[in-house]
C-alpha cells in the first residue's frame, strides 16, 4: 500500500515536472528547462519531449533537443515514437541527422532507418563508411517481420582457440560497444557458430582453460529469415536475455536481445487484440494521429460482414414466420439465446488463442480441446437453462411448454457455441490464418445466425407447429 502511494506520488510529481518544462519552454527559458530535463533520465527526457512536441510544436522540440549533451541526445532520440523521430529529423540539418544516425546502437539506427524516407538514407549512407554501409544495407533487406531485421551485429564474439585469460581480455577491450556482456558466442575458422560461453563461466574458470572445454554447444539459435513472431515465442519459453541468429550455412549474423523481442510482444499483442476486435490495421500509426477515412478502412471489412450474416438471419427467420406468429412469445427470448451463444462462443475462442500463442494448446490436442469445451457447455448449458426454466414459469408466468423450448434451445446453443468458440481458431491456424481473426466478430455472426435456427426448429418440435 505505501509503496502504491509513493508511486502515485512520483508519477503525479513528473506530471507536474513535465508542466513545468513546458511553461519554460512557452517563456523561452530554455536554460531553466535544460537543467529541469536533466534530472531525469533518458527515457523520462524522451516522454517529456513527446508533450513537448505535442503542445508547443516541433520548432520548441528541436531547441531544446539539440541544447542537450550529445550522448544524452542520442540515448533520449533513440525512445522516441518514429513520428517524433521523423518530426525531428526533418528539422535539424543533414549533419546532425548522421550524427544522431551513427551514434544509436546498430538497431536502433537500423529501426530508425526503416522508417526514414529513401532520400534521406541515401545521405546518411553517402556519409556512412563502405563495411558499415554495407552491412547496414544487408540488413534493410530482411524482410521487415524477421529475425533478421530485428538482431544487431554488436556482440561478444570469441574465437574457438582462445582460453579463458584470452577472452576476458577481449572482452574488455570491446566490450562498451556492445549490447551485452553476460553471454559470448564462439566462432569457428569461417564463422560458425560453435557454442555459447556465459561471462560466470569464464570469470569462474582456470585462465589457461580453453574455452571451449566451458562452452555449451548445445545452444538454441534461430535463423535470419524466422518470424520474430516465433523468435518471441522462444524468448518467452527459454527466458533467453539475448538469443543468436545464424544465416542458412549456419554462420553468426548477429544476436537479438530482449528489449528489442519486448517491442514485437507488444505489437503482436496489440495486432490480436485489433483484429479479435475486428480492426484490420496493419500500420503502427497510433489511434489519435491516423485519419478517419484510415480508421474506416480499418473497421468496414468486418462491419460489412456481420451487416451480411445479420441480413442471412433475418432471412431464416422470415422463413419461420408460421412459428413465431403462433407463438409471438418466442420473440422475446430469442436475444437472449443468440447473445449467450455468442457470449460462450467468445470466452471459448479466448481461451483457445491464448493457449495456443504461449504455447498451451498445439494442434495435436484438437480432440482433447473438443471434448474438454464439450463436458463445459453441458454443464454451462444445463445450469443456465435450469435458470431460465424456472425464472419462465414463475417471473414471466408462460406455460411449461415455453419454458422447455428455452431451456432446450439454451443447452444447445450454448453447446455450439463452445465448440465453435474452440475449434474456429484451431481450423484457422491450420489453414494458415491468423487465429485472432476467428475471434468476437466472426463467432457472434456465425452464432446468431445457427442460434436463430436451431431455436425456431426446436419450438416447432416441441410446441407440435407444422412448418
Amino acid at each position: 500500500m505505501i509503496e502504491s502511494m509513493e508511486m502515485d506520488e512520483r508519477i503525479q510529481q513528473f506530471e507536474e515536472d513535465t508542466e513545468h518544462i513546458i511553461e519554460l519552454l512557452d517563456n523561452r527559458s530554455y536554460f531553466k528547462a535544460k537543467e529541469e530535463l536533466l534530472k531525469y533520465n533518458e527515457v523520462d527526457i524522451g516522454e517529456i519531449l513527446e508533450e513537448v512536441l505535442e503542445q508547443l510544436g516541433i520548432e520548441k522540440t528541436i531547441i531544446i533537443f539539440r541544447m542537450l549533451p550529445k550522448d544524452v541526445s542520442v540515448e533520449v532520440f533513440s525512445y522516441l515514437p518514429s513520428d517524433d523521430q521523423l518530426a525531428i529529423i526533418d528539422g535539424i540539418t543533414d549533419r546532425e541527422t548522421s550524427y544522431l544516425i551513427n551514434e544509436l546502437d546498430f538497431d536502433d539506427m537500423i529501426d530508425v532507418l526503416e522508417e526514414l524516407p529513401a532520400n534521406i538514407v541515401d545521405k546518411i549512407l553517402e556519409k556512412t563508411p563502405k563495411e558499415e554501409r554495407k552491412l547496414i544495407n544487408t540488413f534493410l533487406n530482411y524482410p521487415e517481420t524477421s529475425a533478421g531485421s530485428l538482431m544487431t551485429p554488436d556482440y561478444i564474439a570469441l574465437k574457438s582457440g582462445m582460453n579463458c585469460r584470452e577472452a576476458l581480455a577481449h572482452i574488455k577491450k570491446v566490450g562498451m560497444d556492445t549490447e551485452t556482456i553476460y553471454t559470448c558466442y564462439v566462432k569457428g575458422s569461417t564463422r560458425e557458430l560453435e557454442g555459447i560461453v556465459s561471462l560466470r563461466a569464464l570469470i569462474i574458470s582456470d585462465e589457461e582453460t580453453p574455452i571451449t572445454e566451458i562452452m555449451n554447444d548445445e545452444y538454441v539459435y534461430v535463423n535470419v529469415y524466422d518470424d520474430q513472431e516465433e523468435v518471441a515465442e522462444m524468448f518467452k519459453k527459454y527466458g533467453f536475455l539475448a538469443i543468436p541468429v545464424v544465416d542458412k550455412e549456419h554462420k553468426l549474423v548477429g544476436i537479438i536481445t530482449v528489449d528489442d523481442i519486448m517491442d514485437v510482444i507488444e505489437e503482436e499483442a496489440t495486432e490480436d487484440i485489433e483484429r479479435m476486435a475486428g480492426v484490420m490495421d496493419d500500420s503502427d500509426t497510433e489511434y489519435l494521429d491516423m485519419g478517419v477515412f484510415r480508421h474506416v478502412r480499418n473497421r468496414l471489412p468486418w462491419l460489412l460482414f456481420m451487416t451480411v450474416t445479420l441480413m442471412i438471419t433475418g432471412f431464416i427467420l422470415t422463413k419461420f414466420e408460421l412459428v413465431l406468429s403462433q407463438v409471438i412469445v418466442l420473440v422475446s427470448y430469442l436475444p437472449l439465446l443468440m447473445g449467450t451463444g455468442g457470449n460462450v462462443g467468445t470466452q471459448a475462442a479466448s481461451l483457445v488463442i491464448r493457449g495456443m500463442s504461449i504455447g498451451e494448446i498445439d494442434m495435436k490436442d484438437v480432440l482433447r480441446v473438443l471434448w474438454k469445451e464439450f463436458r463445459i457447455s453441458i454443464v454451462l448449458g444445463v445450469t443456465l437453462s435450469l435458470f431460465n426454466f424456472a425464472k419462465i414459469l414463475i417471473i414471466d408466468g408462460e406455460s411449461i411448454l415455453i419454458a422447455l423450448t428455452v431451456a432446450i434451445s439454451m443447452i444447445t446453443i450454448v453447446a455450439f457455441g463452445k465448440l465453435l468458440g474452440s475449434m474456429l481458431p484451431m481450423g484457422a491456424k491450420r489453414i494458415g490464418i491468423d487465429p485472432a481473426l476467428m475471434a468476437t466478430p466472426m463467432i457472434q455472426s456465425i452464432s446468431d445466425m445457427v442460434s436463430s435456427t436451431l431455436y425456431m426448429l426446436i419450438a416447432a418440435v416441441v410446441l407440435g407447429i407444422t412448418l
